[in-house]
């Protein structure tokens, strides 16, 4: 029988320690900030209207993620696949989940709080990158803001040598397609299309 209840799923874990609950803060502090200024990467969950959840992967240089304030953070969309899953759900739901990475770190950063899509010349001018504004920004009004503890790091050696294989040992992701999907190109040409998207089309 799944679990439906919290008193069924405090049967199974304990109830949080008082310190744990009180790393959890209402906004950005200087910890906090100087690990958005170090972190090239995030996971974005978002969801929309009827709780359909999707996690999206942003990256770009270190501190990418502006700081407006303790309570303002504004995260460029760059050039992507234009299905704008994240952008969609967001406006039927604000609601927004931040995890920040820093390679060697075994910590993360998770942030929580309400979003909106802005496209103003003067926000988007300020979050550009090799010379050009992204298309739209999402500031994000923060809620809670926690460092998360490095277990789960820990446990699949993220940052280490172990998990690594060598690329030739995985399909590319034009061969992936090419499986994948019905009467598309075959997967040389896709493979190309992609390395040249890669090298000219990042912003």
């Amino acid at each position: 029988m799944p679990i439906q209840t919290e008193e069924e799923l405090r049967a199974i874990y304990a109830e949080p320690k008082e310190a744990v609950l009180q790393k959890i803060l209402p906004r950005l502090e200087k910890h906090s900030r100087n690990f958005i200024a170090h972190s090239p990467f995030i996971v974005m969950a978002t969801s929309d209207a009827k709780g359909h959840a999707d996690a999206s992967p942003k990256g770009d240089a270190p501190g990418f993620v502006h700081v407006s304030d303790d309570k303002t953070l504004l995260i460029p969309d760059r050039i992507g696949n234009n299905i704008a899953d994240s952008l969609r759900n967001i406006l039927e739901n604000p609601e927004i989940g931040l995890i920040f990475f820093i390679p060697g770190i075994r910590e993360t950063l998770r942030i929580n709080g309400k979003c909106e899509i802005v496209s103003d010349t003067g926000t988007l001018s300020a979050l550009e990158a090799q010379g050009k504004a992204p298309r739209s920004a999402l500031k994000v009004t923060v809620r809670e803001v926690y460092m998360h503890c490095g277990k789960s790091i820990i446990r699949s050696d993220l940052w280490g040598e172990s998990n690594k294989i060598d690329r030739s040992e995985f399909p590319t992701l034009g061969k992936i397609l090419a499986d994948q999907v019905a009467g598309r190109d075959e997967a040389e040409k896709l493979d190309e299309y992609l390395e040249h998207s890669y090298k000219e089309n990042l912003y």
